[in-house]
């Protein structure tokens, strides 16, 4: 067993090392799909996000996908566009961890699950139904 004395919050680093496994494990037709998506992440939103989020604080949003979303627009990129990114805010998940009975893995699949589903349009069902098959 570890012990607790000794544990640490896990880095920037770790999470985009939890963030890439929960991509790994989605189903292999939905990441083919996805080809083109950065994954991102960073300790907290920066102050535009969270003015164009409405956010009251930097913990209020978990993850957020930026870009073109094939529901709005289609996959094939324009000259002078961004790629489409999926941002992980580090602070706000562990926050969230910290209070709620689910592992940090199950919760950063779910983030990212959600913020990859705006890319397609899925509905919360659909999104249900990948988070499932991730595992």
């Amino acid at each position: 067993m570890t012990d607790p004395a000794n544990l640490q919050a896990p880095s920037l680093s770790d999470m985009e090392t939890l963030a890439q496994d929960a991509y790994a494990r989605l189903p292999e037709a939905f990441r083919a799909l996805c080809e083109g998506v950065v994954i991102r992440v960073e300790d907290f939103p920066d102050d535009e996000t969270m003015r164009e989020m409405g956010c009251e604080t930097p913990f209020d949003l978990l993850g957020l996908f930026r870009g073109i979303g094939l529901a709005q627009g289609g996959a094939m990129m324009q000259t002078g566009q961004f790629p489409n990114m999926v941002w992980l805010y580090r602070r706000p998940i562990l926050d969230y961890w910290a209070e709620h009975e689910e592992t940090l893995g199950h919760i950063v699949t779910h983030v990212l699950v959600h913020e990859i589903g705006h890319h397609f349009g899925l509905s919360d069902e659909d999104m249900e139904a990948i988070e499932a098959a991730a595992g």
